[in-house]
């Protein structure tokens, strides 16, 4: 039991002052270390299926490797966004799916050694080209992956054409898929409650 002068530790990225949020700061760990160790398990299986159906030699360029963690941060951002509207709230998703299956499946520390294997093999061009192609791929991805899904969430919405059908809503506000309403711009819908 915390003491007054020893609280809980704070996830940064819970807004305290929303309810919503104030679920993540339940005392027992064990459901969420559970959903990111089995989708730990998952992700990581279809990691190591992908890489021995597509090997690669040593010093050579990992293309398996490559297509992994690209598609990986892809899924990432479409995650994100996801998170953010239609499963907010939900305790187990973002620890289920993002920790888990995509942390499992994404694989930063095999790019690395791919690097080192090909500077060791004397394949240095190739080295610099793989890491530079990787880090550009993967920010790439979660870049369009966001965009991607803000998007087709933003399109699946419907527009409150009527500023009167409900309180606080104006002619700038979409309902999201999950019902709940954010605030639009032309740059885009906001959650309404600051970011998550």
């Amino acid at each position: 039991m915390p003491s007054p002068s020893h609280p809980r530790p704070v996830d940064p990225d819970v807004d305290l002052s929303d309810p919503g949020e104030q679920v993540e700061l339940r005392p027992a760990p064990w459901p969420v270390l559970g959903a990111i160790a089995v989708g730990g398990a998952l992700g990581a299986l279809a990691r190591r299926g992908l890489a021995v159906a597509f090997p690669h030699e040593p010093g050579g360029f990992d293309g398996a490797t490559l297509a992994i963690n690209t598609s990986g941060c892809f899924l990432i951002g479409v995650l994100m966004e996801l998170v953010a509207t239609v499963w907010a709230g939900r305790r187990l998703v973002r620890p289920f799916l993002g920790v888990g299956v995509l942390g499992g499946y994404t694989t930063f520390s095999t790019y690395v050694i791919d690097v080192q294997q090909s500077v060791d093999a004397g394949a240095v061009d190739t080295a610099l080209v793989f890491l530079a192609v990787s880090v550009i791929a993967a920010l790439a991805a979660v870049a369009t992956g966001s965009a991607l899904a803000e998007r087709a969430l933003r399109r699946q919405a419907p527009t409150v054409a009527n500023p009167d059908l409900g309180p606080g809503l104006s002619a700038d506000t979409h309902a999201d898929v999950g019902g709940v309403a954010r605030e639009c711009d032309g740059g885009g819908c906001g959650s309404g409650g600051g970011a998550r």
